[in-house]
């Protein structure tokens, strides 16, 4: 990993360059800032990964044939490291691998066979959201929190775990892309609970990223009103703002008609370079289209999009100009 992320960050600026998956991350002069000094917030991965008897006791992962979920993880560490210049660098300091599948909040908790009865059928349980206080439980996660052993948790599992894409937990906990886990105030901070999916890719598990940063950057901006919102400008995009696109959210590129419109060919205005001269937000617009983002690539957009994110030392007006500081540590959102 080491020396993946000396090749990844060896230049003036990660970023510099265009990438293999096809995003055109264009040229920029190296910021006069400071970056921020890396971060290595500590995960607890939890991988649901039951044998399944009618498979001939294969795994669930190679029983259906989905993504290997350790894969998946060294996937997204990479990414995330990358987009945000090098600062956050998560660390998985403890694995664990579970026979089993997690209990339903109504008490309901599937077995290998009438799990595979549903896959085959498509007709599972409802409700279907997981009891994430049983898992709090069983996985001593607030004791952990406590006593610095991790930061944050991963639930790896399959389709029809229960999980939210991510949820917060912890005092003080508020919205993150769910409602916030009451029950877990005992907790010494705020941590965050993501779900990924490994029938899915690291695309997908971005996107749980990407809607855990709308979250934790609404509240951080939620109090700033006008132009000084740099959240609410960061995120538009032509169809709610003709000629005034910026960088758009993780649903809408710039250019976007609709949910997901990653590869629309249509041009617009966007002044999303001036992102990269952060503070400076004074440049000029330039005509884009999704060539820019990937071409329709799930991942390569949320790439694109999350390397526009500011990562400078500074503040203005009690606000970080490193966003990433909220995205991985909620603790340092004002509450």
């Amino acid at each position: 990993m080491e020396n993946l992320l000396r090749r990844l960050f060896g230049g003036t600026h990660p970023l510099d360059v265009g990438e293999e998956d096809g995003t055109r991350w264009r040229n920029r002069p190296a910021s006069p800032l400071a970056v921020p000094e890396p971060v290595h917030p500590k995960v607890l991965a939890i991988v649901h990964h039951p044998i399944i008897k009618a498979k001939g006791g294969l795994k669930a992962q190679q029983a259906y044939g989905w993504n290997d979920p350790d894969k998946l993880a060294a996937g997204y560490i990479a990414d995330i490291a990358e987009v945000s210049g090098g600062y956050a660098r998560f660390e998985i300091v403890e694995r664990i691998e579970v026979d089993g599948f997690p209990l339903k909040a109504d008490g309901f908790r599937y077995t290998d066979e009438t799990f595979h009865r549903a896959w085959m059928s498509r007709q599972f349980h409802q409700p279907d959201g997981v009891d994430y206080l049983a898992l709090v439980r069983e996985f001593k996660l607030i004791e952990r929190v406590n006593a610095d052993q991790i930061d944050e948790v991963w639930l790896l599992g399959f389709p029809y775990c229960g999980y939210y894409e991510s949820i917060m937990a912890g005092p003080g906990a508020f919205w993150c892309n769910a409602p916030p886990l009451h029950g877990t105030e005992s907790a010494k901070k705020r941590f965050v609970i993501m779900g990924f999916n490994y029938e899915r890719g690291v695309g997908e598990m971005l996107e749980d990223l990407g809607h855990r940063a709308e979250s934790i950057l609404a509240e951080v901006f939620a109090d700033t009103r006008g132009e000084a919102n740099l959240w609410e400008r960061f995120t538009r995009y032509d169809k709610t703002h003709p000629g005034k696109a910026e960088c758009g959210n993780v649903h809408f590129a710039p250019n976007s008609l609709r949910d997901y419109d990653w590869g629309n060919p249509r041009r617009v205005l966007s002044r999303c370079d001036t992102w990269y001269q952060f503070p400076d937000l004074s440049g000029d617009p330039r005509m884009v289209d999704c060539t820019e983002w990937g071409g329709g690539d799930i991942r390569a957009h949320h790439k694109w999009w999350f390397a526009h994110f500011p990562h400078f030392v500074g503040q203005a007006d009690g606000i970080s100009w490193n966003w990433w500081e909220y995205v991985i540590d909620p603790n340092r959102v004002a509450r």
